[in-house]
């Protein structure tokens, strides 16, 4: 696999899999769809203004409305309650409920029509991979939460699912648009959309500038560049190019890195649970690469290489 794949996994694997820490401590100044909002909103201006620097033109209005659904998916459905839900979960058990996301991926790809379906194989290796996210939400960080109330469990597969459409949608129109013009269309989407729930819902009333701490500020930066204009923009490039049951597999080293950064930063102790799931995790990811790369070769090559 050449660089520009292996940068934007990295991206998605290990950036990501820090945006939960990021998000628990900007949600210590910000309200959820305030600190998601803004995020949205300033990254999604970077990278459209970026694109349409570089020439390229924006889509057109049917690709614009498949961009405004998508973003409303991704980023009301899914990052917004997200954040609001990190208000009452820890960092790594959010990250290990939305490791669910390929398996709904999984799931519309047999019920969608013109979708190519995963191989039994495939669908072997997420089910190890599930398997040792089941171990590590059974396993709870001992933060003094053992275990999730259903509403918040509902919410956050709820988020998964939202995420998982949105992923699928956006792969079906591949190649019609620029990454970073569609990426950039998402996120403003989101963003705008956020805004209005913001004022519908009072954070706006209650949210004084001068409280934001020097960390959430920090975390609002980290989120808007790195978890937002660097991952997000190499994401969709990768659902350009890549299968999407593949590139939702960040989602379970994802799980990894917040469990382990929330025990660093945040006292999210984690308990031997995590030390059996995170190797069947990884197991799962370098066996779902392996056989993705098997099936492209005997396929003639279903990924477009650039």
């Amino acid at each position: 696999m050449s660089t520009r794949p292996l940068l934007a996994f990295s991206a998605i694997y290990l950036v990501w899999g820090s945006t939960y820490l990021a998000v628990a401590i900007g949600l210590r100044s910000f309200p959820p769809m305030i600190l998601m909002g803004t995020r949205c909103v300033i990254g999604g201006l970077i990278l459209l203004g970026w694109s349409l620097l570089h020439n390229q033109r924006l889509p057109s209005a049917q690709l614009l409305i498949h961009g405004v659904a998508c973003g409303l998916l991704f980023f009301v459905g899914c990052h917004g309650v997200l954040a609001i839900a990190q208000q009452h979960v820890p960092s790594g058990i959010a990250a290990v409920i939305l490791a669910t996301i390929p398996f709904w991926i999984a799931m519309l790809r047999f019920l969608l029509p013109g979708e190519r379906r995963p191989v039994p194989a495939t669908i072997c290796a997420l089910g190890v991979g599930f398997a040792g996210v089941a171990v590590i939400a059974w396993a709870a960080p001992s933060s003094g939460s053992h275990g999730m109330e259903l509403p918040w469990l509902a919410a956050l597969l709820g988020a998964s699912l939202s995420w998982a459409l949105g992923t699928v949608l956006t792969q079906r129109h591949k190649g019609k648009t620029p990454a970073l013009t569609l990426a950039g269309v998402e996120l403003l989407a989101g963003g705008a959309t956020l805004a209005v729930l913001c004022a519908i819902t009072g954070e706006l009333r209650g949210f004084r500038v001068q409280a934001v701490s020097a960390d959430s500020l920090f975390a609002l930066g980290y989120l808007i560049l790195a978890g937002t204009v660097l991952s997000f923009a190499a994401y969709v490039w990768l659902l350009d190019r890549v299968d999407p049951t593949l590139v939702a597999t960040y989602t379970f080293v994802n799980p990894v890195i917040a469990v382990m950064l929330g025990w660093a930063f945040l006292e999210e102790r984690p308990t031997a649970g995590m030390l059996v799931g995170a190797p069947l995790i990884v197991g799962a990811v370098a066996t779902a690469w392996l056989i993705d790369r098997k099936q492209q070769v005997v396929g003639g090559g279903n990924a477009r290489r650039h």
